[in-house]
């Protein structure tokens, strides 16, 4: 009989206590989601406040991107926690380790492929100065990279051998770059000019190839406007090697040329000349003052020549070209009140003698 009653409490204070544990763990699933509505609702407001006073939306595009991973998180860490509390057989228990880890792998990359797809990356490459259409390449290629390390990371972790795996996509990247080494040269010839930046969208370049505006750049090719209004694709494999002259980056506009008056003009106008134009380009307003050259040049087969060098302030073509013709009439207005006559190629024949003609080529020709 008094076995029977021990036997009996027994088993009552064991099944209580199994419903005792259950309990427990329900309470730290429980609490897991109660910490999870704090860090949301405080933690993550106050992060927000902090990173909305920074000059940069950086800070707060990572935190926005992390906010839902790391809420799933704090409910997984409750869930393993609540398990381990209840001591489930050591077969159980390695098989909910494997997918806490794995849970944790998938959060991580869950939060990179959000920042990837965030104003972060925007914000960055742009700074490069590149296409859209660039900037929407390198995330896609971010975000496969990220999800086939993490597909990668999570095979391991379940004792899955994947370097047969990796080598194989080795051999078949290899026969693949093999079969598209002009499309690969392109790739990295684009990577190369957006890293080095010798252009940039709307700038105007002179190459061996083309000159124009460029309208559109991305990893294969590079497109510019010629001033014909074609449109030319060049490939970046082309530009990467060839000399690239970017007329946009001048700061000033250069015009040099000579001027040839007559062998007539006396030295004391030319001098005049000289000098006239010279205070000329000095106090022009649209004359850069950092190089002005006015010299009395050479002795050329027809003209004395004046080397006039100077650079204007615009950048713009057409500016550059009002600049240009203003300064041009005043010079001709300076030599017309000097009296100087531009000079034009000619030459004199000189005869040793005296040519004479037995007849009036004209008599009879009336």
């Amino acid at each position: 009989m008094i076995e029977s009653l021990v036997q009996s409490w027994d088993h009552f204070i064991n099944y209580n206590s199994i419903w005792i544990q259950l309990a427990i763990a329900a309470a730290i699933v429980l609490l897991a989601l109660l910490v999870k509505n704090i860090v949301t609702r405080i933690i993550f407001g106050i992060v927000l406040s902090l990173t909305s006073k920074t000059k940069t939306d950086i800070d707060r595009s990572v935190v926005m991107s992390f906010e839902g991973p790391m809420r799933w998180l704090i409910v997984t860490i409750g869930i393993y926690l609540a398990l381990n509390y209840l001591s489930p057989p050591p077969e159980i228990m390695s098989v909910v380790s494997n997918l806490f880890r794995s849970a944790i792998i998938i959060y991580i990359t869950w939060g990179f492929y959000n920042l990837v797809g965030s104003s972060v990356l925007t914000e960055l490459i742009e700074k490069l100065e590149v296409d859209q259409s660039i900037i929407d390449f390198t995330a896609t290629v971010l975000r496969f990279i990220i999800i086939a390390l993490s597909v990668t990371v999570i095979a391991q972790e379940w004792d899955y051998d994947v370097s047969g795996f990796i080598a194989g996509l080795g051999l078949g990247g290899l026969a693949f770059a093999l079969a598209a080494k002009d499309t690969a040269a392109n790739v990295f010839g684009g990577i190369v000019i957006i890293l080095d930046k010798p252009f940039a969208v709307g700038d105007w370049i002179l190459t061996p190839s083309v000159e124009g505006t460029v309208e559109v750049m991305n990893f294969r090719t590079t497109k510019v406007r010629t001033f014909a209004n074609a449109l030319v694709t060049v490939p970046n494999s082309v530009l990467v090697n060839e000399a690239v002259t970017n007329w946009t980056r001048m700061e000033k506009r250069r015009v040099s040329f000579h001027l040839g008056v007559t062998y007539t003009t006396p030295r004391v106008k030319l001098q005049a000349c000289v000098n006239r134009i010279k205070e000329l380009l000095e106090n022009h307003p649209e004359v850069h003052q950092d190089l002005i050259m006015v010299r009395f040049d050479q002795f050329n087969d027809s003209s004395l020549d004046i080397f006039i060098y100077f650079f204007t302030r615009t950048k713009v073509w057409t500016e550059f070209l009002a600049v240009k013709e203003e300064i041009n009439f005043k010079i001709m207005e300076i030599l017309e009140e000097e009296g100087v006559t531009v000079a034009f190629p000619s030459r004199s024949l000189y005869f040793e003698n005296e040519l004479k003609t037995d007849k009036n080529p004209f008599e009879g020709k009336e």
